[in-house]
């Protein structure tokens, strides 16, 4: 099974419904802080997603030194666009998952 998309999939689409949920508690209500947390959901995923590569490949068996040996500007560059690509899958989640904050407002209206 850790040779398919699948598991890699599910474990970005339960990250991408679990990142805007936590910084729902930690950010006020509102339609700003909304946005704001749909920004930092945006960044945090990318990052996350491309982290989560890295350690893919070294879970796959390589060593952290075959990973750098192109540099870190280089692995920085492909990581992040494997992170990029990643977000056809959690993207839309996390959409749905930020757009779903707002029924659990008990001081703010949409």
């Amino acid at each position: 099974m850790s040779d398919t998309l699948f598991l890699p999939a599910l474990v970005l689409a339960g990250i991408a419904f679990s990142v805007p949920r936590l910084l729902g508690w930690m950010l006020p209500e509102g339609v700003k802080p909304l946005l704001l947390n749909a920004f930092l959901s945006t960044v945090l995923l990318f990052a996350i997603s491309g982290l989560f590569f890295f350690c893919l490949y070294l879970w796959q068996g390589l060593s952290v030194a075959q990973i750098m040996e192109p540099g870190l500007a280089a692995n920085v560059v492909f990581f992040g666009r494997l992170g990029l690509i990643a977000a056809m899958i959690w993207a839309p989640i996390m959409v749905l998952s930020v757009a779903g904050l707002p029924r659990k407002w008990v001081k703010e209206t949409w």
